[in-house]
């Protein structure tokens, strides 16, 4: 069946308006990306614009220059991958075991997860149980243990598994499979979309992770990227200022500003190549036919 020329209209219209918030999105970042490839003295000059007119990977070579990068950057993919693996695994289970009442006392262990998300003990405890009680001070899991799983995430996920249909497990009992299988073989194929969704949310916050850092580490070999970043700009300020003070020319003065942008590049580049392998999970119908009438 053709489309009629009223349908055709609207398609032409519908991909242009997609095509309008698509470049109104990529605006920004292109902002962002050519400014930070742009001198100083430029940027101070002329502002911020899309093709400036003289190019400089100054600020690029600030962030390289230091010899931790690396390190930092090894660091960081090690607590974002093993992180959010880990994160995935524990808040699956514990939402697996706390959906369709599997547990006879689902609703009050629930009430426990709930009272975390209204109530903490605040900085000073939190330091004391990590650092005296679980030894994690100078160590790599002080990253990833402590945030291992978040109550938000365990009911989203467990809000998902309750809409499972309860003939499935039913025949599954039948044929004499045990949680475990059924939670590896049904549940968690059926839960894409859910992992994928409650995945990013945990990869982007390991990924975003330097307060550990600040509060527990003090080994330089196990600092994280988003720590290194914080102390280079924090350096090049300094240093700003103190030129600044010290009536120096504009061209010596050193590139903060582009730093800035610079470190947005460096740190949210690499977790946004996440989005294209996780987007076609972002898609309902995965349930569909698996109930056979």
């Amino acid at each position: 069946m053709k489309n009629s020329r009223q349908d055709r209209i609207m398609s032409v219209l519908f991909y242009l308006f997609t095509a309008c918030f698509a470049a109104a999105c990529l605006y920004p970042f292109w902002l962002v990306l050519s400014s930070s490839a742009t001198a100083e003295v430029t940027l101070l000059r002329d502002g911020y614009r899309l093709f400036p007119e003289q190019y400089s990977l100054a600020a690029y070579k600030a962030i390289f220059s230091s010899s931790t990068i690396p390190d930092a950057y090894l660091i960081t993919i090690f607590i974002t991958v093993a992180g959010t693996a880990l994160s995935l695994l524990v808040t699956s289970m514990a939402a697996y075991a706390l959906s369709g009442r599997r547990l006879r006392f689902a609703p009050h262990i629930s009430l426990f997860f709930y009272f975390t998300m209204l109530f903490s003990g605040g900085m000073v405890s939190s330091y004391i149980l990590i650092t005296k009680y679980l030894h994690l001070g100078n160590s790599i899991w002080v990253y990833i243990l402590p945030a291992l799983l978040s109550p938000w995430n365990m009911f989203l996920m467990r809000n998902f598994f309750n809409d499972i249909p309860k003939e499935l497990f039913e025949s599954a009992k039948l044929e004499g499979a045990g949680e475990v299988v059924i939670l590896r073989s049904i549940v968690l194929p059926l839960s894409l979309p859910a992992l994928a969704t409650i995945g990013l949310f945990y990869a982007l916050g390991y990924w975003s992770s330097w307060m550990p850092a600040m509060l527990y580490i003090d080994d330089t070999k196990l600092f994280s990227l988003q720590y290194i970043i914080m102390q280079i700009i924090r350096n090049v300020d300094m240093a700003q200022n103190i030129a600044v003070a010290g009536a120096q020319s504009t061209a010596q003065i050193a590139p903060a500003y582009t730093v800035r942008l610079a470190t947005a590049i460096v740190t949210v580049g690499p977790i946004i190549f996440l989005y294209p392998f996780l987007q076609r999970y972002f898609v309902g119908g995965l349930k569909v036919g698996a109930i056979k009438g």
